[in-house]
């Protein structure tokens, strides 16, 4: 898979949510699969279904793809996995750094606030915003350089500057791993995941339009896709970093 994009490189550890208990596998280095390692309680509650990527303190502060038994009963569980890999890597090579440039990170730092990523009150049903993102979405799929640049432009001048850098980073975080799933699907045959490209628009559409931007951009410097932190400052402009 390493061949395919970096940051398939290498596998991470799942952690399996059953009733209040974490069952966490991972990889040895014996060992050519998987290995049940340890249980350990949850320590917030887990809805069913969830798909996710964040850091276990229950095992050294790793980052694990966190997940319930029944992803393991089709192939687009399997896809939705390796999506979560991706968070993986994201956040062992550049995801810290990168967020250190982000004012709307930092302001979340200082206030405890370690959900902003999901609980960010972004405007998505601005009017707005709507026509813009609608624009934005429709110039992607032509493909015209211009009118992207346009009304990327017009986002910028309109949404508020963490509002911006708040799309702009699910853009990177959660747009380059739907990118990267929709590749894995294309290749094992199945449908690409498109959820979230019309409105009424929410958080799950920046990943869709994230995606989107990726493809557009490596179809221009095919180098992007395998460098995410030159893929984040390409997708952040025209914001400016302090």
């Amino acid at each position: 898979m390493a061949g395919f994009n970096p940051a398939l490189a290498r596998l991470y550890p799942i952690a399996i949510v059953v009733g209040d208990e974490f069952f966490i596998y991972d990889r040895v280095e014996d060992s050519t699969g998987y290995r049940f390692i340890k249980k350990e309680p949850i320590p917030m509650p887990i809805p069913k279904g969830v798909r996710a990527a964040f850091p276990l303190e229950v095992y050294g502060g790793r980052i694990a793809c966190v997940v319930t038994p029944e992803v393991f009963d089709t192939l687009e569980g399997y896809v939705t996995i390796l999506h979560e890999f991706v968070h993986g890597y994201q956040f062992e090579t550049c995801e810290r750094t990168l967020k250190n440039k982000l004012g709307i990170a930092l302001q979340a730092q200082e206030k405890g606030d370690f959900m902003w990523e999901i609980q960010h009150p972004f405007p998505y049903q601005w009017g707005t915003f709507t026509r813009y993102y609608q624009e934005f979405l429709e110039a992607l799929s032509r493909g015209e350089a211009g009118d992207i640049l346009a009304v990327r432009g017009a986002l910028y001048s309109c949404l508020g500057r963490h509002d911006f850098e708040y799309m702009v980073w699910q853009e990177w975080k959660e747009g380059f791993a739907r990118w990267v799933e929709n590749r894995l699907r294309i290749g094992l045959g199945l449908q690409e995941n498109f959820g979230g490209r019309n409105p009424p628009f929410s958080r799950v559409s920046f990943y869709a339009g994230g995606a989107a931007l990726v493809d557009y951009l490596q179809g221009q410097n095919p180098i992007l896709v395998r460098d995410l932190e030159a893929l984040f400052y390409r997708i952040s402009l025209p914001m400016i970093f302090n």
